[in-house]
């Protein structure tokens, strides 16, 4: 190995059942991490209100103190702090408010991921310990308040899914007796199932699997009641075995529990649900054993972070691409125009380029991509109905399931999409007054953009080779288009430009004049 050392860093995987970090040091030279320490608090962030469905202020006080401990921890070892949020949050109706008292009272600031972002880290994590060999895996991650599922064999996954079962939220909802009685067992025995019925059933028909990996707290658990004093890494634990598992579980009590060696105290309660999710998982998948990773979704933070940077080319052949293959996935789905989406992302992001040279904003790359994204996809909410299509793109923006996106980034894409056209951002528009102030600014102006850019190209048949933004005096701005046939005048460019300018005029505090530069076609004597 190299001895070039990159930053270290931090990263915290905020869930249902537990909080927990990884520190690192990454090395660039190969591009490789190696693990300084690890913190965990079981925090149960997923005892949430059953009336309201709210996290509790007990279970947000427990998550607060906990990150404060993890942010001293990770300022000993002077990290970078990455951070993200699953199920519990995600589905709680004051999960954006605890995200909010995060950033506030810590000073560290939590992404929210969806479900299949969250396979698809995970994806990565087990990746960064296990040689797949190029042969396909199935993954489970079996966490409090949902279960992953991923099929894949090295490179890109064949299948990223997720289901509402984990062992916090079932314990909550079924064990309603200590030891379970057969009732419950019952009861919680066909809810799983009927869960993961369908998910596996279209992990399956992606394709076939050689190997079944699994991790997780609570297989980890589950490997090392079996294992006892075996030390073998990675661990493999037969279904056989983890059948006689959860008889010995369901015939215990919670206190019981607590004295089997390995068994944290605070996941004794849950343990017996989340090995029944396994034990119908391999049963689905008829999968006679599962070898265990103890690498998942915070060593994936710590890939995923390191494709970003660029410090890793292709990780698996694919990551380093993730994003945009997203984007241009779902406007595929969505049957964009692919030369007039290109042609509009050309000139927003030539408009980006010289508006910020002319000092008009202060803008960088991470948001220029943004802008990027909601080019190819503005106007994909032609699918659904011409009319109101900019609110239509908004919606399947926002639910498309964007890999490698945090879900704040989602917003501002699927924001930015929503104000191509039509009406600019209003305080009585909901969705965009209820983001944070710099975050409403970037939608305001860099909507702009998109606003111009989309007129640029108004016929659809992509007429305008190139733009030029001039600075004049008084604050006054000149864009000339530079039309691909010289004798075309872009009249219907020119009139669409007239009209959508105010809305830049405004955002700005400028004039703009729009001109083309139609060459003289020389007089016959």
């Amino acid at each position: 190995m190299g001895t070039e050392k990159g930053p270290v860093l931090a990263a915290i995987d905020v869930g249902t059942n537990s909080i927990h970090m990884v520190v690192v040091q990454v090395h660039l030279d190969p591009p490789h991490f190696i693990v300084l320490t690890r913190a965990k608090e079981m925090v149960r962030l997923g005892e949430t209100c059953r009336q309201t469905g709210w996290l509790t202020p007990v279970a947000m006080e427990r998550g607060l103190t906990a990150l404060k401990r993890f942010k001293e921890l990770a300022q000993s070892y002077s990290a970078q702090m990455i951070a993200v949020a699953t199920s519990a949050v995600r589905e709680a109706t004051n999960g954006p408010e605890f995200l909010q008292q995060i950033e506030r009272l810590v000073g560290l600031k939590v992404d929210l991921i969806s479900g299949r972002e969250e396979a698809r880290r995970i994806y990565l994590g087990v990746l960064s310990a296990l040689s797949f060999e190029g042969l396909p895996h199935v993954i489970v991650d079996i966490g409090g308040g949902s279960t992953e599922f991923i099929l894949g064999d090295g490179g890109e996954p064949s299948f990223l899914g997720s289901v509402k079962v984990g062992a916090v939220r079932l314990t909550q909802e079924y064990i309603h007796s200590d030891p379970i009685n057969a009732s419950d067992f019952e009861k919680l025995q066909q809810h799983i199932r009927l869960r993961l019925e369908p998910v596996i059933a279209d992990l399956r028909q992606a394709g076939r699997y050689e190997r079944l990996v699994g991790t997780s707290g609570t297989i980890e658990s589950l490997a090392q009641l079996d294992a006892a004093a075996d030390s073998r890494r990675p661990y493999t634990l037969t279904r056989e075995r983890l059948q006689g598992l959860v008889q010995q579980l369901q015939g215990m009590s919670i206190a019981q529990r607590r004295k089997l060696p390995n068994i944290p105290e605070r996941r004794a309660d849950v343990i017996l649900a989340g090995s029944m999710v396994l034990l119908e998982t391999m049963k689905l998948l008829d999968a006679p054993h599962l070898t265990v990773c103890e690498q998942s979704l915070r060593e994936g933070l710590v890939v995923d972070w390191m494709v970003k940077q660029g410090l890793i080319a292709s990780y698996a052949g694919y990551q380093a691409a993730i994003r945009e293959r997203s984007v241009y996935a779902l406007a595929q789905q969505y049957r964009a125009d692919d030369l007039h989406s290109q042609q509009v992302a050309r000139f927003a992001l030539d408009l980006f380029d010289q508006t910020r040279m002319l000092g008009l904003h202060t803008w960088d790359q991470d948001s220029r991509y943004l802008l990027w994204a909601a080019a190819i996809l503005h106007n994909i909410g032609h699918y659904v109905s011409h009319s109101a299509h900019h609110k239509h793109s908004y919606y399947l923006i926002r639910n498309g399931n964007l890999l490698g996106h945090t879900e704040t980034e989602i917003e501002l894409i699927a924001q930015l999409a929503r104000y191509h056209r039509n009406s600019p951002p209003k305080r009585r528009h909901e969705t965009w007054a209820a983001l944070p102030k710099d975050q409403r600014l970037l939608v305001s102006q860099l909507s702009c953009l998109l606003r111009l850019a989309t007129t640029l190209d108004r016929r659809r048949q992509q007429s305008v080779a190139a733009i030029q933004l001039d600075q004049e005096p008084n604050r006054a701005l000149n864009l000339q288009l530079q039309p691909v046939d010289p004798s075309d005048d872009c009249t219907l460019e020119l009139w669409n430009l007239t009209d959508e300018k105010q809305v830049f005029e405004a955002e700005f505090n400028v004039s703009l004049s729009v001109t083309c530069a139609v060459a003289r076609v020389p007089s016959r004597a």
